[in-house]
């Protein structure tokens, strides 16, 4: 079994990531789509705002993994990756219940080039003024997204085009794939 866990600050590249991994048959796992599901079923507004309160609440209400938790039953191919990483405490309960060494994968863009492609996307989530931008910064930090970001056992710095980000992620993938095969 491959697992990875996806980790980076929103608008670094990690959807490009993905595509990658999607080519070469990973299963992708989004913890924000689990977070989004449980939202709905209390009826909460699909605000970015709004769904990271909750997400939030529930973190301080049961504890700091409880979205790894709730992810851990989605996985169930053997090539998967976890995207959306932000604690410590999901890192571990990952390695705990899946693999002791499952490698994590960060993705780096500097604030002013994210904040530069999340206007580009066009997304309804995408914040729309730097201080809305900064405000989602600081919220993803303190959730502990730095910290993993800083532990990452492979972190592609993503400020050049889009051929060198997938060339890189292909790099990565042959790397892990090679270590996981011996």
């Amino acid at each position: 079994m491959v697992v990875i866990l996806l980790a980076g600050m929103p608008g670094a590249g990690k959807e490009e990531f993905l595509k990658i991994a999607k080519e070469r048959d990973y299963d992708v796992v989004r913890m924000g789509d689990v977070v989004r599901e449980q939202a709905e079923k209390v009826d909460l507004s699909k605000t970015e705002e709004k769904i990271g309160e909750f997400a939030d609440r529930e973190r301080k209400e049961h504890h700091q993994g409880i979205w790894a938790d709730r992810t851990l039953s989605r996985v169930r191919e053997e090539k998967t990756i976890i995207d959306g990483i932000r604690s410590l405490e999901e890192v571990n309960i990952f390695r705990s219940e899946l693999e002791k060494d499952v490698p994590i994968v960060a993705i780096h863009s500097s604030p002013k080039t994210r904040f530069e492609r999340l206007k580009d996307r066009g997304r309804e989530d995408a914040p729309q003024t730097r201080e809305e931008f900064h405000e989602r910064d600081k919220r993803e930090l303190d959730w502990g997204l730095g910290r993993i970001i800083a532990r990452a056992d492979y972190i592609i710095v993503n400020e050049g085009s889009l051929s060198e980000l997938q060339k890189e992620a292909e790099d990565v993938l042959d790397t892990i794939e090679s270590e996981r095969s011996r």
